[in-house]
């Protein structure tokens, strides 16, 4: 973990101790969603708290007091170091499960945390075809299995939100799903995205991803290969053909969700 001595804004004249009183008694400085991310926190797990929750809890750990974007940014990157995991990332994932869960959090920021919850559990294979037939040069094994079981742990809770929750988490969820695919994820995921697929034709992003989706869910090897070559031919950046088909299908619907995560945000 990165502890910055001197974060820019703080409180002229103010010490350390003064800080994290003043942290400890909800008097705190920092961003908006810096805040409801120590709430949601305190609420929702005890201690020990992940190493990474010192972004949120302790005063002097980070240099971004006044910006949600920089704070977002720094924090996400504490759990999924530039898009690898290492030994840390599996216990942060708790953190990202109990924010994906909280109404408090902002629904733009459900969909950011079950999107890096995605990318962490499919950081080994979308490397693996990414780099294909050579060895991801950052791969550490042991760390990016911890972390992947750390997010199947937490699967059953995230989907059983998905009634209450809103269009743009509920295709975040629907990517993770297929992740960790059984024998009841096609059934209902049929259903659950059928509006889905009614209001976004083939074609477009959203329509797209959905349909990829339900092709991963009902695991034929020789349709999602198909798939994955159609839809990489015509929009997405490819991978080596002889690379492991899950680890090529994984890649792209990687690329699809920040694709839909774009679209997502420009109607709004």
């Amino acid at each position: 973990m990165s502890m910055q001595a001197t974060p820019e804004g703080l409180p002229d004249g103010v010490s350390g101790t003064d800080l994290r009183e003043a942290w400890r008694t909800g008097r705190v400085f920092g961003p908006p969603i810096r805040r409801t991310f120590r709430d949601v926190i305190a609420d929702r797990l005890s201690d020990p708290l992940p190493p990474q929750a010192a972004m949120l809890f302790e005063p002097l750990a980070d240099p971004h007091w006044d910006s949600d974007g920089f704070f977002l940014g720094d924090f996400y990157n504490e759990i999924l170091h530039q898009d690898t995991c290492h030994p840390y990332t599996a216990e942060g994932v708790a953190l990202l499960a109990a924010l994906s869960v909280d109404g408090r959090v902002p629904p733009q920021i459900r969909f950011q945390t079950v999107v890096l919850l995605f990318e962490i559990a499919t950081a080994a294979d979308r490397h693996l075809a990414q780099c294909w037939p050579d060895i991801p040069p950052h791969a550490d094994p042991e760390s990016e299995g911890r972390a992947r079981d750390a997010v199947r742990f937490c699967i059953p809770d995230l989907l059983a939100r998905w009634a209450i929750e809103c269009p743009a988490v509920r295709l975040a969820l629907a990517g993770i799903a297929v992740v960790f695919p059984t024998v009841r994820t096609l059934p209902a995921l049929t259903s659950r995205l059928q509006g889905f697929a009614e209001q976004h034709p083939q074609g477009t992003d959203i329509g797209d991803y959905v349909r990829f989706v339900l092709i991963l869910a009902a695991g034929d090897d020789q349709h999602t290969l198909t798939a994955v070559e159609t839809l990489t031919d015509a929009y997405w950046t490819g991978t080596a053909r002889r690379a492991p088909a899950r680890a090529r299908a994984l890649h792209l619907l990687g690329q699809m969700l920040t694709a839909v995560g774009g679209n997502l945000r420009l109607q709004r």
